[in-house]
């Protein structure tokens, strides 16, 4: 398996059991890789652990094993990273997932709550069949065999999804295809689809072996009910345009919590993070020496799979350098920082505290909408609310200022709602350092 990122390979180790090893990426343009390392004693046992899956936020693995204390045979288990990078304790997904006999090869989507695995202990066709549940109100559902023509009279197993839903890639000892376990690629139905005639194609995956007949009957629904949005880009230095080794942090802004953080190649500066839909997300991307860059990402749980393209070019810590602060929100037509600023906030002041002489210029900024005089009013209390929160954290009022200006410098023309979007806003500027 590889890990969202890309950066991380798993590998099975056939030694006196059977355990999971990870190799990382070392250089992205030769592409070569570390030496692997057992993913240590929480994970690896003296029994068998064949396969593993992570999330796309790097926090959790579901992998199998046949250890003593499941439910019979492999059973699926998952381990949450502790903060010194090490796998926790693992813990069993228990009788609603595992049964007496083999559950194996886990998946988990990138929507982070849809999980695949193969098993012969439920309601199957013949041998292993694949498999699908959600993880909703702090518990699995219950499984769903995919049916045919994914599952035959065959062992069908290690099933995976892309990213946009649209292809499903698996194991099959079907007999269409070349002598034991081929690998297939089905093209997913669309739910509208279900009752027309050839509606998907079934075939050897493409570049491994020939196509095989089109399937003319489906009975799987398609299975992604929380679609993501795939982030992409490159981040360099404004001036000088080279790559960066940057961190980029992925922030729920409605629950001030990581969801992701992730570290620039080396090489490239290129970064992927994944974002499932319904949440409102800021993402930060800094390094030292660096002001800060964020952006925020508002995604409704009705949004579909897109790809996004976001390019940062970083900016030195330099007398004169701006900053949007993208991730601060106001109570509408008031000064009232909304608790969705939190993370964001708390970005100006670590880069306050770590820059120790840093003296900046908070100002506030509106649409042309109403009476200009009162959106400067509403601009220069806007500006003071963020000054007051820093001083209120400990920042020294010395080193603050804040002005209003109202509608007077707008980024964009007031002409669209998206303009008018982008000219609401909050900036700092550095003016001493």
């Amino acid at each position: 398996a590889v890990s969202p990122n890309g950066k991380q390979l798993f590998i099975y180790k056939d030694s006196k059991s059977g355990d999971i090893y990870a190799s990382s990426l070392v250089d992205s343009v030769t592409y070569q890789w570390s030496k692997p390392v057992s993913m240590g004693d929480n994970i690896n046992s003296r029994f068998q652990e064949p396969s593993i899956s992570m999330t796309a936020d790097g926090k959790i693995v579901f992998f199998s094993s046949d250890r003593p204390g499941g439910l019979g045979g492999l059973d699926i288990y998952y381990s949450r990273k502790q903060s010194d990078g090490t796998w926790g304790v693992a813990t069993n997904l228990g009788n609603t997932i595992n049964t007496p006999y083999d559950e194996d090869a886990p998946f988990i989507h990138p929507d982070g709550e849809t999980l695949y695995f193969s098993s012969r202990g439920h309601a199957t066709m013949g041998g292993y069949d694949i498999f699908r549940c959600y993880f909703e109100k702090d518990q699995w559902t219950k499984p769903e065999n995919l049916g045919y023509p994914i599952n035959t009279v065959d062992d069908d197993s290690y099933f995976v999804l892309s990213a946009d839903n649209n292809h499903g890639y698996y194991a099959s000892a079907n007999d269409g295809g070349f002598g034991e376990k081929d690998i297939y690629v089905i093209s997913m139905p669309k739910r509208e689809s279900l009752n027309s005639a050839n509606v998907t194609e079934i075939k050897l995956a493409p570049r491994i072996i020939q196509a095989a007949a089109a399937v003319k009957e489906i009975t799987i629904v398609q299975q992604v009910r929380s679609p993501t949005t795939i982030l992409r880009g490159t981040v360099t230095d404004a001036l000088t345009k080279k790559p960066l080794e940057a961190k980029v942090v992925l922030i729920d802004n409605e629950q001030n919590e990581i969801v992701a953080e992730i570290t620039t190649d080396v090489e490239t500066g290129n970064y992927t993070v994944t974002m499932p839909s319904g949440k409102n997300y800021g993402l930060t991307v800094e390094k030292e020496g660096y002001v800060f860059h964020s952006e925020n990402y508002d995604i409704p749980a009705s949004s579909g799979y897109q790809e996004v393209t976001l390019n940062v070019g970083l900016k030195k810590i330099i007398v004169g350098t701006r900053t949007v602060l993208k991730n601060i929100f106001f109570d509408f037509n008031k000064a009232t920082l909304k608790k969705e600023s939190t993370a964001e906030l708390q970005n100006l002041i670590d880069l306050l505290t770590e820059v120790k002489n840093l003296k900046i210029e908070l100002s506030g900024h509106t649409d042309n909408k109403g009476v200009a005089a009162n959106n400067l009013k509403l601009s220069q209390k806007r500006a003071k609310a963020v000054v007051d929160y820093l001083v209120a954290k400990g920042i020294a009022a010395t080193r603050l200022q804040f002005k209003g200006f109202g509608s007077t410098k707008p980024l964009a023309p007031n002409k669209t709602e998206a303009g008018r979007q982008l000219n609401r806003r909050t900036e700092f500027k550095i003016i001493a350092k």
